[in-house]
């Protein structure tokens, strides 16, 4: 067999996308908050990137006074007999004000002591919230002044270990017993879940909602013994909604069932939430959008006030093009130069992209901004992009986690596209307008004689929005956490 090296030459295309287009379509897609980050984590990490301040309004008075007037520090000192000189002599006292007192602190052999400034860093931190206690440590606290036996201790440890956020116990206590690995039996665990039920707050280690709500009213001060009895003796009924079946039951009247169910509804069924570390972060305008002054359009604007000017350095520039310096200096400067002026360009980018993007979505949903949502028109991204000359897969970054800041609230940018269905009057509505309106139809129903899917589809062809099915508005009303009308009905 004869093997021989042979060349060939193939011409073929390809997509390759540049370091310098991936960091703009990065860029694009981070949020305001993602992108200071990413921006300090620039400024820590690249030498050459700086924050292009600008000057206080105090600096510039000062300057303009400065150049308004001659500076008394450039004369000559000059000290005669045949004339007071007073000018002179209130130079010599303004030395001090002119930062020169540190010179002569570090000169003078002696050197009073100075009253430091507090420290800002510290004060912050003083002044901030202390982080708030989970669950799981304020239960452990409380379990541990209990005194119980030392293995109903270890066993209310074990339970304790196993309670979920809300401060249920989601695992059986049959599967918590395991009598080759713990020094304690299952009745210990059934004596340690008394008491974990006990601790504050009240109805933490419940093992469903049921027994959470009877916790809670153990515990109550009031009157609680007809509500118990429709807790313990009634709960399928009540979860299906049968009321004359409860009050045929109980013997009472449908009218003191109801007064059951409103106490009963003060009761949290989820008592584990009311401590622990709230994580609940603040969503941040990306877009302002504001109604002109003249009342015929809105103003959209970028929030970018809290993204910083850069500028790179250039002392750091100059030393990049010195021929003195050493090759692999040179070449460090140079690549961090890139990597920052690449930022930058980014950044100009995306504010442009961004901004062109969002005044786009406001001229065509315009409806919407005047008159709320039940006039939000379907959007498809495709529209955006023609309107931008972008690709759309450029606008479906641009949005992508980005809010917008309207009389409407704080709305995400992406909810404004959406598909929808033709009218009576041949014009277009979006599915969240056609939720909106159901929403409005359930919210203004008979709760006494509450409708159906069939009847609610027919609400909606009335106010102009046929050719929408049973299942389609069965799926809508789910995705809108609206129960069925058996489950709305109030006797």
């Amino acid at each position: 067999m004869k093997m021989a090296l042979t060349g060939q030459m193939r011409l073929e295309q390809r997509m390759k996308l540049a370091p310098r287009m991936i960091q703009s379509m990065e860029v694009l897609q981070l949020p305001l908050l993602a992108l200071q980050e990413k921006i300090e984590a620039e400024l820590s990490s690249n030498p050459v990137l700086e924050l292009d301040e600008e000057k206080q309004d105090s600096d510039k008075q000062s300057a303009e006074i400065d150049n308004d007037t001659e500076a008394i520090d450039q004369k000559e000192l000059v000290v005669n007999e045949d004339s007071d000189n007073v000018e002179d002599f209130q130079r010599l006292d303004d030395i001090s004000e002119q930062g020169y007192s540190d010179f002569f602190e570090q000169a003078s052999p002696y050197k009073p002591a100075r009253s430091t400034g507090t420290d800002k860093k510290l004060e912050a931190l003083q002044n901030s919230a202390a982080q708030e206690r989970s669950l799981h440590d304020q239960l452990e606290d409380q379990w541990a002044l209990i005194d119980a036996d030392k293995k109903v201790k270890a066993a209310g440890n074990v339970i304790i270990d196993y309670l979920d956020d809300k401060g249920y116990l989601t695992v059986r206590l049959e599967q918590l017993y395991n009598k080759d690995k713990q020094n304690f039996e299952f009745e210990h665990l059934e004596k340690a879940l008394d008491l974990v039920q006990n601790l504050e707050p009240a109805g933490v280690g419940a093992r469903d909602v049921r027994e959470c709500i009877l916790i809670q009213m153990a515990q109550s001060p009031q009157d609680t013994a007809f509500e118990s009895r429709l807790i313990s003796d009634c709960w399928d009924e009540l979860l299906e909604n049968k009321l004359p079946q409860i009050a045929k039951k109980l013997n009472c009247s449908i009218g003191e069932v109801n007064d059951a169910i409103a106490r009963l509804s003060k009761y949290d069924t989820s008592p584990g939430l009311q401590v622990g570390r709230n994580e609940n972060y603040a969503i941040t305008a990306d877009v302002i959008v504001e109604e002109n002054e003249d009342g015929t359009g809105y103003d959209v604007n970028l929030a970018d006030a809290r993204i910083p000017n850069l500028r790179v350095n250039n002392f750091y520039t100059r030393m990049s093009k010195d021929r003195k310096l050493d090759t692999k200096t040179r070449e460090f400067l140079q690549q961090n130069i890139h990597s920052a002026q690449w930022l930058m360009d980014a950044i100009n980018q995306r504010k442009n992209t961004l901004l062109r993007v969002a005044r786009a979505v406001v001229n065509r949903q315009e409806d919407f901004f005047d008159k709320g949502q039940l006039y939000l028109k379907p959007l498809p991204m495709s529209v955006i992009a023609d309107d931008v000359g972008v690709h759309i897969a450029t606008v479906s970054r641009a949005v992508a986690g980005k809010y917008v800041q309207c009389s409407q609230g704080i709305l995400p940018l992406r909810g404004f596209f959406s598909g929808g269905t033709e009218t009576d009057d041949g014009s277009t509505q979006s599915w969240d307008a056609v939720k909106a309106k159901l929403q409005q139809i359930v919210d203004d129903e008979d709760k006494t004689k509450p409708l159906n899917d069939d009847q609610i589809c027919k609400k909606l062809a009335e106010a102009g929005v046929p050719k929408i099915a049973r299942r389609t508005v069965a799926k809508y009303r789910k995705l809108l956490n609206i129960p069925a009308g058996r489950f709305r009905k109030k006797y």
